[in-house]
């Protein structure tokens, strides 16, 4: 007989599990099938091993300048293969803590393929090949997303690698291609230059990290060519294949035809939903682009009792984003009230040095949606504990409504920039004025007095510059 649930949840990432946890608080019986590892992308192959591998190149890039601060260090040197153990280390704790979640709140974690086999009805393909029905009241699919490669173009997991391979390389590479800067790209240039290896950062857009104030990209791209990685923007690949021992890519631009050789390339250009194999056709489910179609505020696909979240539903692939909607649609299906996710108040985080970390509209997004603002920047140079730790590059810089004073953008760049986001987070969702962050006091010495200073600049009242 088939096992009953209230929700079965396919897919175990920072959308399905947090999906699964609030279903079985709100007193649903739950169930969460995951084909790989518990935790998903995110936890296992993407957002924490990737921030371990950053922070041992940050620790690095710090020990080489410690001489600054009074400390005498000597035997400096980079162990690749133990930076990618300490990596697979945090990713596994994780995983087998989001395991005891999962007891803790009476979840049953079914481990096999999940396919949807009619209404309220998911086929689990086992690991042994066996199958198992579950029926359920209502079903999440949290399938996430996969890297997405060039036309005509295979990864193969040695010469031309995904974001997966690319932090478990079996030895570092002397020279690598990064084709796409957005945030994946951006991250694993700095992490791979800082130690050392040969880095080309190729971009079809006309500036890194396309989504980010301009402002705060020339900082980063100060930074990087700083650190001796080339960047190459308005760049479009021709052709990538494999060359002797290593990758050679042809590229078109504004300065004509060029081509380069590494020992690597990483292709990171974006990502294809999964939701192949779920039995989505048969049951009229409509998919566009590899992305399943949903009612952005609850999740909905247009078949009664079934849902889709995360990566999977589409734009901005964030795990944060994934977690909210794992929320609403457990909440949607238990009947309780809540609030709808605020696509314009998504905070968006680079943790290369220096780290981006944004919220909001950009100046430019501000001005082509009409809105006459008010502009305020503070230099982290004039901070005191940032001068103090060493970290003088960056900025902060608030974009206010000119008519009402509310904050409608956040942007900030700076080696500590993605913990200082959240506070101008909370302020966004209470509507937060100028006047009410001019109003706020911010203990001293501390990074966060510069949001007050960049709110008191757009006013003309900035005191320390």
């Amino acid at each position: 007989m088939a096992e009953k649930y209230n929700v079965v949840v396919i897919g175990s990432g920072p959308g399905g599990y947090v999906a699964g946890i609030r279903a079985a608080q709100l007193g649903l019986k739950t169930a969460v099938v995951e084909n790989a590892e518990i935790g998903g992308i995110c936890l296992n192959w993407g957002c924490i091993p990737t921030k371990a591998l950053l922070h041992s190149a940050g620790l690095y890039q710090q020990i080489q300048r410690c001489s600054d601060f009074g400390i005498q260090a000597s035997g400096l040197g980079v162990d690749f293969p133990k930076m990618i153990k300490h990596s697979r280390t945090v990713a596994n704790r994780l995983s087998k803590g989001i395991e005891f979640l999962f007891k803790k709140n009476k979840i049953d974690s079914i481990l096999g393929r999940g396919r949807i086999i009619g209404n309220g009805k998911v086929e689990v393909t086992l690991k042994d090949k066996k199958t198992q029905i579950l029926e359920a009241d209502n079903i999440i699919i949290a399938t996430g997303a996969r890297p997405r490669t060039l036309p005509g173009i295979e990864f193969d997991g040695e010469r031309i690698v995904s974001s997966k391979e690319a932090m478990i390389l079996p030895k570092q590479p002397a020279s690598i291609l990064i084709i796409g800067a957005g945030a994946i790209g951006v991250e694993f240039a700095y992490f791979y230059s800082a130690i050392g290896t040969k880095v080309t950062l190729i971009e079809m857009m006309p500036q890194i990290l396309p989504i980010e104030d301009s402002e705060v990209v020339d900082v980063v791209v100060r930074a990087f060519k700083k650190q001796g990685i080339e960047i190459l923007t308005g760049s479009k690949v021709e052709q990538l294949q494999k060359s002797g021992k290593g990758v050679q890519v042809r590229l078109s631009g504004k300065d004509g035809q060029k081509e380069i050789a590494a020992e690597v390339a990483l292709v990171a250009i974006g990502v294809q939903g999964n939701a192949e194999g779920l039995g989505l056709e048969a049951l009229g489910i409509k998919v566009e682009k590899s992305f399943i179609q949903v009612d952005k505020k609850s999740y909905r696909t247009n078949v009664d009792g079934i849902y889709a979240i995360g990566d999977v539903n589409g734009p901005p692939w964030l795990a944060h984003v994934a977690s909210m909607e794992g929320v609403v649609a457990a909440e949607t299906i238990a009947g309780v009230e809540h609030q709808a996710v605020d696509y314009n108040n998504v905070p968006s985080c680079t943790y290369c040095q220096p780290q981006v970390a944004s919220l909001g509209l950009t100046e430019e997004k501000a001005k082509a949606s009409g809105y006459e603002i008010k502009v305020g920047r503070f230099p982290f140079r004039a901070n005191g504990k940032s001068l103090a730790m060493g970290h003088n590059d960056g900025f902060a810089k608030l974009i206010f409504d000119a008519k009402y004073g509310e904050l409608l953008g956040a942007h900030i760049v700076h080696a500590e920039a993605t913990e200082m986001l959240a506070e101008l987070g909370v302020a966004k969702t209470l509507e937060t004025t100028a006047e009410e962050i001019l109003a706020t006091m911010h203990a001293h010495p501390t990074l966060t007095e510069v949001i007050k200073e960049a709110a008191e600049d757009a006013y003309g009242r900035a005191i320390h510059i």
